[in-house]
């Protein structure tokens, strides 16, 4: 159940990632402030090690 809450707002924050994108290389004449500006954001965010996770359990040190 909590994995929904999850996904559905990180797929519309997805999907407007993806339309700022694709409005930027397919009409770039129209766009603006707002479109730039969501596309930079959801690029920083990519940049963020996400891969990394506090352990639940420490480990002792070698």
């Amino acid at each position: 159940m909590a994995r929904r809450w999850i996904l559905l707002p990180a797929l519309a924050l997805g999907g407007v990632w993806w339309w700022a994108v694709l409005r930027i290389v397919l009409v770039p004449e129209n766009t603006g402030l707002v479109e730039g500006v969501v596309a930079a954001g959801g690029w920083g965010l990519s940049l963020l090690p996400v891969h990394v996770a506090s352990a639940r359990q420490r480990r002792p040190p070698l």
